[in-house]
C-alpha cells in the first residue's frame, strides 16, 4: 500500500473566509474515497491545489514520483466535426481498437462513436470524456460531481466501472447513493479541517451522529460536576479548617475543564417549508392521445397518463429521451403536436425549471423578489428562513438581481416558489446548485407537502425518498412504470448487467490485491495458519468490543448522575482504544493474506 497523496497542514483563505486551516489527509494506492462537504467548504479548490492549478497559502502537497493524474472535464474539449472516436484517438494517442474498447464500456458504439460528437447530449458526451479519461491510466482518478447531469443508466454504467477500477479514486459528490455504491472510504472538509474515515458515507454520517450526541452528554456531565465544585470552593475556600479541600478540589476543576470537548458549530439546518395548501382528490392533470415534441421532430406519442392528485411523480428515462420536453408540454411552455393535456379544477401550478430564472425582473433585490413571490399570509420570518436555507443571508438578501450568477438565480427562484401558493409543483432538477443538507431538507418538505408534485432529477436519494409513482419516457412513448422508484433502478441494474454480460464486458468486483508483504510458499504456510488464526480471534475480539462499545454509550445516554456519566465516558474512550487497535491488527494481518 503506497501513498499516492498527502496533504500535509494544508492552508488557504479568501479574505475572511478560511476554506484550509492545518488540514491533513493521506491518500494510498487502494483508496476509493468519497469527497463530502457543504457548499462553499472547499472541496473544489482543493482539488484545483491537488491538480496545481492553485497554491497553499502554507503547507505542502507531497506527489508521488508514479502519481498520474486524471481529470474528469468538465469544459467541452472537441474539435468542431469530429467524431467520438476520433476525439479519443487524438486525446489518447492510442489506437482506435483501443479506443473502440474503453468507449464500449459506456455503451458508445456504432453512430454514436463514429458521428460528431457535439450532436450527442451532454449526458453522451460525458460518456465519451470519461472513456478518454481512462484511456490516459491514471492510477488517481478525481472526479469533481461526476452524476451532475448523468441519467440514471450512465450513473450506473459509472459506478460498475469504479468498482472494478483497480486504482484509487477520489470522487467529490453530493449524491450519497453514487458514493455508497462506489467508495469505502470519506474524506469529509468541514470547518478547514479534513478527516478522513474508513468507512463509506452512511458509516461516517452515522459515526459523527453519535460522537457529536457522546460528545454533548459527556460534556454536559463535567459541567454538573464542575458546578459542584465550583460552589464547593466558594463554601469553603475562606474558612481555614477546608481550605485544603477547598485548594484540592480546584485542581480537580482544573482537570475537568480541561476534559470538556469543543464541538465545532455547523450551520444552521435548512428551514424549508412547502406551500400550505388544502389536500385534494381525482385527477391533478391527464393526458390523452398526447404527441410531444417539435414541428421537425416527434418525440413521444400515443401519451395516455394520468396523475392524481397528492401523489410526487418522478418522470425518469435516459438523457434525450424527452424529459424535459415533457414537462415543458404538460406545463404550457411548449404547445402538444396532437392531443391535449387537461389540468384538474382548482389547480394552480407552480414551475420550477433551469431556463425561469433568465425571466427574473432584474431591477428587483433578492429580497423583493421574495416577498413579491411569497402567498399573502406567509411571515416575515419565514422568507428569512427560506432565503437562508437557499444561502441568501445578511448582505446577500440586498444584492440586485442582475448581480447574481446563475446558480443563485436558479436557487432564488426554487426559492420564490416554495413561498407562493401553489398546490401543483412541476420541478425540473431542483437539487442543481444544493448541497446534500439543503437537497435533504427540500425531500423531507416534499413529503409534508399536501400538493402535487411532478419532477426530474439526477439524484437518486432524493428520487428514492420523494417519488410514490414512477413516469418513464422511453423509446418515443411516456408510460407508468407500475412500481417504486427502487424497483425502477433494479430494471435499469438488470438491463445493464445483460448487456455487459452479453458482450462479454461484464466485470466482477476486483479480488483484493497482493501487498508486498503477503504470505506465500510453503514455507510461510506455518506462519500463514497462525495468521488465520489470529485474524478469527481479532474478528471475535471486535464483535465482542463492538457490543461493549454500544452497551457502554447507550447507559452514558441514559445516565443522569455526573460522576457516574463521567465514569462510563472514561470506559468508552478505554473500549474504543481496544477496539482500534484490534481493527488496525485485522487490516495488517488482512494486508499479509495471500490473494
Amino acid at each position: 500500500m503506497a501513498v499516492l497523496l498527502e496533504i500535509k497542514n494544508a492552508c488557504k483563505r479568501y479574505a475572511d473566509q478560511v476554506l484550509l486551516d492545518e488540514a491533513s489527509a493521506t491518500i494510498t494506492d487502494d483508496g476509493r474515497v468519497g469527497f463530502i462537504g457543504r457548499n462553499g467548504a472547499g472541496k473544489s479548490t482543493l482539488l484545483r491545489v491537488i491538480l496545481g492549478e492553485e497554491e497553499l497559502d502554507s503547507g505542502e502537497i507531497v506527489r508521488h514520483p508514479r502519481l498520474r493524474l486524471g481529470y474528469l472535464r468538465q469544459h467541452d474539449p472537441f474539435q468542431p466535426g469530429e467524431s467520438a472516436l476520433d476525439f479519443l484517438i487524438r486525446d489518447s494517442g492510442k489506437p482506435d481498437w483501443k479506443c473502440g474498447e474503453v468507449a464500449g464500456d459506456f455503451e458508445i458504439k456504432a453512430a454514436m462513436l463514429t458521428g460528431p460528437v457535439k450532436e450527442l447530449s451532454g449526458g453522451w458526451q460525458t460518456r465519451v470524456k470519461l472513456a478518454a479519461l481512462l484511456l490516459h491510466e491514471p492510477n488517481l482518478l478525481l472526479l469533481d460531481e461526476p452524476t451532475n447531469f448523468l441519467d440514471l443508466r450512465t450513473q450506473i454504467l459509472l459506478e460498475h466501472f469504479l468498482r472494478g477500477y483497480r486504482e484509487a479514486c477520489l470522487v467529490v459528490s453530493h449524491d450519497r447513493a453514487f458514493l455508497a455504491a462506489t467508495c469505502d472510504q470519506t474524506l469529509d472538509l468541514a470547518h478547514g479541517k479534513l478527516t478522513l474515515h474508513p468507512g463509506p458515507v452512511d458509516d461516517y454520517l452515522v459515526h459523527q451522529r453519535e460522537r457529536k450526541l457522546t460528545i454533548e452528554r459527556t460534556n454536559a456531565s463535567i459541567l454538573a460536576k464542575k458546578r459542584d465544585l465550583e460552589e464547593f470552593i466558594a463554601r469553603n475556600r475562606a474558612r481555614a479548617s477546608t481550605a485544603s479541600q477547598a485548594k484540592s478540589k480546584a485542581k480537580q476543576l482544573a482537570k475537568l475543564e480541561e476534559e470538556l470537548e469543543e464541538i465545532a458549530l455547523d450551520p444552521p439546518t435548512a428551514a424549508i417549508r412547502c406551500p400550505e395548501v388544502a389536500p385534494r382528490r381525482g385527477a391533478a392533470v391527464r393526458c390523452r392521445d398526447l404527441a410531444i415534441g417539435y414541428p421537425d421532430h416527434t418525440v413521444a406519442g400515443e401519451v395516455a397518463v394520468e396523475i392524481v392528485h397528492g401523489s410526487r411523480a418522478a418522470i425518469v428515462g435516459d438523457n434525450g429521451q424527452g424529459k424535459t420536453t415533457f414537462l415543458r408540454t404538460l406545463v404550457g411552455s411548449l404547445d402538444p403536436l396532437a392531443g391535449d393535456v387537461k389540468w384538474g379544477h382548482g389547480c394552480e401550478v407552480g414551475t420550477y425549471a433551469q431556463h425561469v430564472y433568465t425571466s427574473l425582473d432584474e431591477r428587483q433585490t433578492v429580497l423583493e423578489h421574495l416577498e413579491r413571490a411569497a402567498a399573502a399570509t406567509t411571515k416575515h420570518q419565514q422568507i428569512l428562513d427560506l432565503a437562508a436555507a437557499m444561502l441568501f443571508r445578511e448582505t446577500a438578501l440586498s444584492k440586485p438581481i442582475r448581480v447574481l450568477s446563475g446558480g443563485e438565480r436558479a436557487r432564488l427562484c426554487l426559492s420564490g416558489l416554495l413561498l407562493g401558493s401553489a398546490n401543483v409543483l412541476v420541478l425540473d432538477e431542483p437539487g442543481n446548485h444544493l448541497d446534500v443538507e439543503t437537497l435533504e431538507a427540500l425531500a423531507n418538505a416534499l413529503l409534508a407537502y399536501e400538493g402535487t408534485v411532478i419532477f426530474t432529477s439526477h439524484d437518486r436519494s432524493f428520487m428514492a425518498t420523494v417519488a410514490t409513482t414512477v413516469l418513464e419516457v422511453k423509446d418515443g412513448r411516456v408510460v407508468d412504470h407500475h412500481g417504486g422508484y427502487g424497483d425502477y433502478v433494479t430494471k435499469v441494474n438488470s438491463e445493464i448487467d445483460a448487456a455487459e454480460q452479453a458482450s462479454g464486458r461484464h466485470r466482477p468486483p476486483p479480488p483484493p490485491r497482493g501487498k508486498a508483504g503477503a504470505v506465500r510458499g510453503k514455507d510461510d504456510a506455518r506462519a500463514e495458519r497462525a495468521a488465520r488464526k489470529e485474524v478469527a480471534n481479532l474478528e471475535k475480539a471486535i464483535q465482542r468490543l463492538d457490543e461493549e462499545k454500544k452497551k457502554r454509550q447507550a447507559e452514558l445516554l441514559a445516565a443522569t448522575d455526573p460522576a457516574e456519566a463521567l465514569r462510563l465516558h472514561e470506559a468508552v474512550v478505554e473500549v474504543e482504544a481496544k477496539l482500534a487497535a484490534a481493527e488496525e491488527r485485522w487490516l495488517e494481518l488482512q494486508e499479509q493474506m495471500p490473494d
